[in-house]
């Protein structure tokens, strides 16, 4: 009984295959299928945060779009060194060196 069953099995395995290829209208290799594809490519706009870090020297097109900062006590700042400013970029506060440009304290904004 095993082995009937075991033959079953085995001729069930060998024959499908073939009978979903008749079903599929399969006429053999020399045919070729097209096949017609519509793609929508979605645009992604892509946002930079520029996190700011001690030491980096800012370039001239960074040190244009900031705001320099005079009234440093109403944002609870303390008095900026003698060759230092602050000034205000996208909510953070930053203490540059007039001359050098480089950043020596950071303070983020609410």
């Amino acid at each position: 009984m095993k082995k009937f069953f075991a033959l079953l099995l085995t001729g069930t395995c060998l024959v499908a295959p073939m009978t979903a290829q008749a079903r599929d209208g399969y006429r053999g290799p020399d045919r070729h299928h097209h096949v017609e594809r519509t793609v929508k490519i979605k645009k992604k706009v892509v946002v930079h945060e520029h996190r700011w870090s001690r030491g980096h020297r800012l370039s001239g097109a960074e040190r244009r779009r900031m705001a320099r900062v005079n009234d440093y006590r109403r944002y609870r700042l303390a008095h900026p060194p003698r060759g230092h400013q602050w000034v205000k970029i996208d909510n953070d506060f930053l203490l540059v060196g007039i001359t050098s440009g480089v950043i020596a304290s950071i303070f983020a904004g609410r």
